[in-house]
């Protein structure tokens, strides 16, 4: 038996894992269900789309979207140490302050931003900003980037060019404008959440980290949670804990284990014969994401990171951690206003002809300017496909499903043309590789747009705050349990989700020691 068992090791988990067992009475136990984080692609920044696809990855896919030309969409999600910020694009993010002042309207008190702001400050070794948004000292280091390309700042001198600020702070005072992203790295090395909060504190003799261990159930005794049961290489095995179950699998794996142990639509769990321990809807609803179309550009300047693993970068990299392989891709982008007061488009701009993930390496040299939409309306959801806990689950986000969202993605491609070919890009431009330079119209674009659309990998909501748990991130009806991950929050934040939901593992360990006082 131990105090606390922490199911998944990724952003949150690894989080909890630290601030936890820093009380040397307290016993910690980690469940993860993938392996460990050694991959060299991991490490290395701009290898991060190698880990796709591999043993490394969920490799999930959603149902047919019916706003998208029935096309399922691949889903990403790191199955490893580290969880999905050992494969993300390392960019740090927190979102704007207006969408936590947004969670407390909502009725979650204690969310706005003055009070989460503490919370992000406190996980962030900041190596170049000072003002009061930053913090100093913490363990998740955010850092410039060593090596942008030049071709990245041609992408900001465009966006100035258009009348949008330059901004170096997209986590300062205010969010518009266009810059080069910071990111969570640390000496040119990706700074996951298990480099950052796991690794330095393995040899806690009170906390055990257990990986290759998929828990395909809660155990419940009444309504309050006492442990998990799990597989490990083969062997089914059985864990009680003696204060709390803490699951922090993220906004796929968490509501899937939530209805996999009998909490969710009491009537979908009778129908796969599973016993309902409490009958709570809303579980696996209000599933929200990111979605990303880009406008791609052939460049006639042998520039791009198409080269990032030639011999001398290779070399580079290795012997001073600098050059292109440091590159996180996205090197660049900002935040726009086109339909609202608040920012409702992100940019990434990639010195590289970016598509499908990039899972198709690019042959010829070239730059993308990737829309994304930050504020969608259309909302899924997410349901268990069978009682098999090993099954991927019916994953339905419905994008496009909201007529402003198209609208707001044809904006964004309409202005990411202006952006690919201002005059900033004259010297090194050939042509627009996609849409092409020959599609042009609103039906047309929208056309590009359900065609070739993907996720940012930002899926968050399926056990929304105020819905599925409370305030205090303990699930609603029974004892002894919490979820701490993206999937609580209640409104998806503008901007990439890593920070923010380190922030909430942040903030749910404040309370869960408070709790235990």
């Amino acid at each position: 038996m131990v105090e606390y068992i922490i199911i998944g090791a990724g952003s949150a988990g690894c989080v909890l894992a630290n601030r936890l067992s820093a009380d040397s009475r307290v016993s910690v136990l980690l469940l993860e269900a993938g392996g460990a984080d050694r991959a060299k692609a991991i490490h290395i920044p701009a290898a991060f789309n190698q880990t796709f696809q591999t043993a490394l990855d969920w490799n999930y896919m959603t149902e047919p979207q019916p706003c998208m030309n029935g096309r399922r969409l691949y889903w990403p999600r790191g199955k490893m140490l580290g969880g999905s910020s050992s494969m993300n694009a390392m960019i740090y993010i927190r979102g704007n302050r207006a969408d936590y002042d947004h969670w407390a309207a909502m009725g979650c008190e204690g969310w706005g931003y003055e009070a989460v702001l503490p919370y992000f400050k406190k996980s962030e070794h900041q190596e170049r900003l000072t003002s009061a948004y930053h913090g100093v000292g913490g363990l998740l280091n955010v850092a410039d980037q060593r090596c942008p390309n030049p071709m990245s700042e041609m992408f900001i001198e465009a966006g100035m060019s258009l009348g949008y600020p330059k901004n170096d702070d997209f986590n300062g005072a205010d969010q518009i404008g266009v810059g080069l992203y910071q990111v969570t790295q640390k000496r040119g090395k990706r700074h996951s959440a298990a480099a950052a909060f796991l690794k330095p504190v393995l040899r806690r003799p009170n906390l055990t980290v257990e990986t290759h261990a998929h828990v395909t159930r809660i155990l419940f005794e009444g309504t309050r949670a006492i442990g998990v049961e799990f597989i490990q290489r083969g062997h089914k095995k059985r864990v009680r804990a003696k204060r709390e179950v803490l699951l922090a699998g993220g906004a796929v794996n968490s509501p899937q284990l939530l209805m996999l142990s009998g909490i969710g639509d009491g009537e979908e769990l009778r129908k796969l014969n599973i016993p309902v321990i409490v009958d709570l809807p809303d579980v696996g609803k209000n599933l929200q994401d990111h979605l990303i179309c880009g406008v791609l550009f052939y460049a006639r300047e042998k520039i791009s990171l198409i080269n990032a693993s030639r011999v001398d970068n290779v070399a580079r990299y290795l012997f001073r951690r600098t050059g292109p392989l440091t590159s996180i891709v996205a090197e660049a982008g900002g935040f726009i206003c086109v339909h609202a007061d608040l920012p409702d488009l992100q940019f990434h701009f990639a010195p590289v002809i970016f598509d499908n993930h990039g899972l198709e390496p690019p042959t010829e040299h070239g730059y993308s300017v990737g829309v994304t939409l930050i504020n969608p309306k259309s909302v899924g959801y997410l349901k268990l496909r069978s009682a098999d806990p090993f099954a991927p689950p019916v994953i339905q986000p419905n994008y496009l499903t909201e007529e402003s969202d198209s609208r707001t993605l044809e904006t964004g491609m309409n202005i990411a043309r202006e952006i690919g070919n201002s005059t900033a890009f004259q010297s090194v431009r050939r042509e627009e590789y996609l849409p092409g330079a020959s599609v042009t119209g609103s039906d047309a674009i929208r056309e590009t747009i359900r065609n070739k659309s993907q996720t940012l990998y930002h899926p968050v909501g399926t056990c929304t705050m105020g819905a599925v748990v409370g305030t205090d991130l303990r699930v609603k009806g029974v004892e002894g349990l919490r979820v701490v991950d993206a999937s609580v929050m209640p409104q998806i934040i503008r901007g990439n989700t890593n920070a923010p939901t380190i922030m909430i593992a942040e903030k749910a360990a404040d309370l869960i020691v408070r709790a235990d006082l």
